[in-house]
């Protein structure tokens, strides 16, 4: 049981996109089996990164799909947030008077391909050469470009189902040939029959935070932070710990093509993998490295982080010609 007040509303901010509204819904659900009678409030708002089509890193990066929302939990016009990790910004610490008092279960982490309704391409390497393939991320391009130099990956942004509109062509004006978008958006509005081709963690590494809904609120706010701490997934946080202290140290922002992604083996032991890209994938650095006896995920974290910027990480991010 909690004991938040049951006389006032949860008040949820969010994004207000149709992905950031259903993970409300998944939170909200897991909150009231907590707290049968409380009453949950989204209070979603249109991010200025919601409205920016262009490069984020011009606009101040990805961090902006989170910036409005925090300053409004930490003025009190909110109680909690719902945030995707990989969404919040690895290279300065958490805003003032925030936490993160849970973690949800990682849902799946991998990308996938997605091609035009009625195309017969099933794989990327059916794609030909020079075919355009749309994604928004910096750390897909890069892997992409790293298999198949030869195809042109184009930056597209949006809402996951304005995304599928403009592979079908039903928006905007440049033909795509195909799109690699994450398999847990997709799962999320329903559209996971359009995946043709799933890539394995080998072939296409994650992004930081990955596949995990943090659960934010003020530091002070004790009946919020305990009633959200019932929700925290273990593994998950120790998980996500060791690959936000490897990004930290990279101090990596969104224009950096960087993706860890830790794992809990069978006997209890973390297991995190870092790789670093330049933007077209001709130059990057790998580290893989497992928890030792204490199992610290931030120890594990500072250990791959500092073996990545022992192989150059740092040149590769800042794009200084090796």
């Amino acid at each position: 049981m909690t004991d938040f007040p049951t006389d006032r509303p949860l008040r949820i901010g969010t994004r207000s996109s149709p992905m950031a509204l259903a993970q409300v819904d998944q939170v909200a659900a897991l909150l009231r089996k907590t707290a049968p009678d409380i009453t949950i409030e989204p209070v979603p708002v249109t991010t200025e990164a919601d409205m920016w089509q262009g490069d984020l890193a011009k606009l101040g990066g990805k961090g902006l799909f989170t910036k409005r929302i925090d300053q409004m939990l930490q003025r009190g016009e909110v109680d909690m947030a719902v945030h995707c990790v990989k969404d919040v910004p690895g290279d300065v610490p958490l805003p003032d008077g925030l936490i993160f008092a849970a973690y949800l279960p990682r849902s799946d982490v991998r990308d996938v391909l997605l091609v035009p309704e009625g195309s017969d391409v099933q794989t990327l390497d059916d794609l030909p050469a020079g075919a355009n393939v749309g994604t928004s991320a910096v750390r897909r391009k890069a892997q992409i470009n790293r298999v198949r130099p030869d195809l042109n990956v184009v930056r597209v942004r949006g809402m996951i189902g304005t995304r599928v509109d403009k592979l079908d062509g039903k928006k905007g004006d440049l033909k795509l040939d195909a799109m690699v978008l994450a398999s847990s958006g997709l799962e999320r509005i329903g559209l996971t029959h359009r995946a043709r081709q799933t890539f394995t963690t080998d072939e296409i590494l994650p992004p930081v935070g990955a596949g995990v809904l943090g659960l934010q609120c003020r530091r002070d706010d004790g009946p919020v932070a305990g009633l959200l701490s019932q929700l925290n997934h273990e593994r998950t946080m120790l998980e996500v710990t060791a690959e936000r202290v490897m990004l930290h140290g990279l101090r990596g922002h969104c224009n950096s093509p960087i993706a860890g992604y830790c794992v809990t083996d069978p006997d209890g032991q973390l297991n995190l993998r870092g790789m670093v890209f330049s933007r077209d994938g001709s130059r990057f650095v790998h580290a893989h490295d497992w928890g030792e006896l204490a199992n610290d995920p931030a120890v594990l974290g500072a250990r791959v982080c500092a073996e990545l910027l022992r192989q150059g990480a740092r040149t590769i991010i800042e794009g200084i010609p090796h």
